[in-house]
């Protein structure tokens, strides 16, 4: 692996608002497309025992429950997740920023829903804390092509580096010959269907 490939296995993952309702909003990306990268990304970091952050905004609300899947591969981290009330750049909101913080690593692996509100403004606020960022762009979208788009640029120039799910498993791999990296392969033949 590339020194840069080396530091993602030092990082955090959070998953931010990959909620139901959220998740109906979003045009950019097909759902199910969607959906599956959000899955493989969870998968992944429990294969690699990443820490992992989930937040939810409003649950009760037109936004929903998170989805299903996550509960099912991040039992843990579901039953911890952070539940806001309505803010919009998780960072903050107390909570979730200490959630981040005790992580203790410095490498943050972003996906949210949706990337046009729900991840450029935390993805922001890392990038000013001196976080290295990267944004997996298409387990989130945003409600129409130019909003993601702009939100995906926007983090970009600020420094965050904008990567695809499969690129970010094959980096994490580095090897698909290696016990982990065999596990990851499987998780993206499973999830496209190979």
């Amino acid at each position: 692996m590339t020194n840069v490939q080396s530091s993602w296995r030092d990082a955090a993952v959070l998953l931010i608002d990959h909620q139901v309702g959220t998740m109906s909003w979003v045009k950019s990306i097909p759902l199910d497309d969607m959906r599956r990268n959000a899955r493989m990304l969870a998968s992944a970091a429990k294969i690699l025992n990443l820490p992992t952050v989930l937040t939810s905004s409003m649950e009760d609300h037109a936004q929903g429950p998170l989805m299903s899947e996550l509960e099912a591969i991040l039992p843990d981290e579901f039953r911890n997740r952070i539940k806001r009330a309505g803010i919009v750049n998780a960072m903050d909101d107390p909570a979730f920023a200490a959630a981040v913080n005790e992580t203790g690593r410095k490498v943050i692996i972003v996906a949210g829903v949706t990337n046009d509100v729900c991840t450029v403004f935390p993805v922001l606020t890392l990038l000013d804390q001196g976080y290295e960022v990267l944004v997996v762009a298409d387990a989130g979208g945003s409600p129409g092509a130019m909003a993601d788009k702009l939100a995906l640029g926007r983090m970009e120039r600020a420094g965050a580096l904008l990567v695809g799910t499969n690129q970010l498993l094959a980096g994490l791999a580095g090897d698909w010959s290696t016990p982990e990296g065999e596990k990851l392969v499987a998780v993206v033949a499973e999830s496209l269907g190979a």
